[in-house]
């Protein structure tokens, strides 16, 4: 996995993650693995009925990590991705009051 990048700003995104074929689960959870560092919270949810998983990722990262994680993602046959970004960068400090 790429060093997180310092100069870059971070951007917070939601990843909805669509798996259609169970058979690629193996390989999605490998390159989310590789990507743990930059994993806010995860929540998967099967839809045994339709024969789908619905998996929901946060993520804190620069903008260029998302995109490329969730392009990865999309190129797995049988996976759908799309991030949702929020509309400004991540705040690292909290405001008091």
């Amino acid at each position: 996995m790429e060093e997180r990048n310092t100069k870059e700003e971070s951007r917070i995104a939601a990843l909805s993650i669509i798996v259609e074929d169970g058979e690629r689960t193996e390989e999605l959870n490998h390159i989310i693995h590789e990507y743990a560092d930059y994993i806010v919270g995860r929540m998967g949810i099967p839809y045994r009925q339709k024969g789908i998983s619905i998996i929901s990722l946060v993520m804190d990262a620069p903008q260029d990590v998302i995109s490329t994680f969730s392009g990865r993602i999309g190129r797995i046959q049988g996976i759908t991705a799309k991030a949702a970004y929020a509309k400004l960068p991540a705040r690292h400090e909290i405001r008091k009051g």
